[in-house]
């Protein structure tokens, strides 16, 4: 691992706090009844999204999950069209149609997150095939759970890149629960990315909760796919700090466990070595805090005040013509 130029790191430190504290605040919201609809939160992951999408390319796109705000933001998608469509409000990422599992904004490489799980796999495939046809060098990174590895996507997906060398980096966020699930008694390996050996691709095995780390992996794989050899399945080893949902209390896993991972918080392991490489002091990541609080408070505000969507609104993008049922 090497250390990363001072600028990159405390942008990635800033994305990262960006991510941690909107997911508070929306949680916060919700809890207070001001936001409909469910949450997956993405707290204790946030080095995987950030890790993976600084990096990519502007024109290079990413696809998430049930579970999309981090990367949606690690990608481009302002905070304030991100809590607008949080709230349903017309001037959200998505209208205020997709609400939380489908964030997005195709204007920064960040397409529309599908919820079905796995489901979001094959269209990475055929959206890196598109691009491999149209000769416009862009990769496509496809954020996925431990869970979606036994879909039949993931099988299907993954092999057509595989044998058509597409330029897709395959990212699964390895939180060790599949819902309430141990990953473990699903699955009879010790590492994930072993997978990639079936599909005659690279399968990397990274600590997910350094961001440093997943950044020099994801380069890597990026890399390779750009370059025409195809794609890589990169297993991010994390932890979500969090329930699964709103409604998950978390009782299938003990609160020790959760302690021991918390002592590896992404955020804490960055700003600790910031201050040992010099980077920045104190004062200096507490001024990135304020920031990011005031960007917090603005997107609030912004999103509070938006317009809701008229009744008739519900009849748009509606494409069965008009007496044809």
């Amino acid at each position: 691992m090497t250390a990363p130029p001072r600028a990159l790191a405390l942008h990635m430190y800033r994305q990262m706090l960006r991510i941690r504290r909107f997911e508070e605040r929306v949680n916060q919201l919700f809890l207070e009844g001001l936001m409909p609809g469910t949450l997956h939160l993405y707290i204790g992951q946030e080095a995987c999204a950030v890790g993976v999408c600084e990096a990519l390319e502007p024109n290079d796109t990413i696809i998430g999950t049930h579970r999309p705000h981090g990367h949606a933001i690690a990608k481009g998608v302002s905070l304030d069209a991100m809590m607008a469509e949080l709230f349903g409000k017309t001037t959200g990422c998505a209208g205020g149609y997709g609400g939380s599992m489908h964030t997005g904004d195709a204007g920064v490489g960040a397409m529309t997150a599908i919820a079905i799980v796995g489901g979001n796999i094959p269209v990475a495939t055929g959206m890196a095939l598109a691009g491999k046809m149209q000769r416009s060098g862009r990769v496509v990174a496809c954020f996925m759970g431990d869970g979606a590895i036994n879909e039949g996507a993931f099988h299907e997906g993954v092999n057509m890149a595989a044998i058509w060398d597409l330029p897709v980096v395959f990212v699964c966020e390895n939180n060790k629960y599949g819902a309430s699930t141990p990953v473990g008694q699903v699955v009879k390996l010790d590492r994930l990315s072993d997978r990639a050996r079936g599909y005659g691709i690279p399968g990397v095995t990274v600590d997910g909760m350094d961001v440093v780390t997943v950044h020099d992996a994801a380069t890597s794989a990026v890399e390779r796919a750009r370059s025409g050899r195809g794609p890589t399945l990169l297993e991010c080893d994390t932890y979500r700090f969090i329930g699964h949902s709103r409604s998950d209390t978390r009782g299938y896993r003990s609160r020790e466990e959760e302690e021991a991972w918390k002592q590896r918080d992404p955020l804490r392991r960055l700003a600790d070595q910031l201050r040992q490489l010099g980077h920045a002091t104190d004062d200096e990541l507490q001024q990135i805090a304020d920031e990011v609080a005031e960007e917090l408070e603005h997107a609030a505000q912004f999103a509070k005040s938006s317009p809701s969507p008229a009744p008739e609104d519900c009849l748009k993008h509606v494409f069965a013509e008009e007496g044809s049922c």
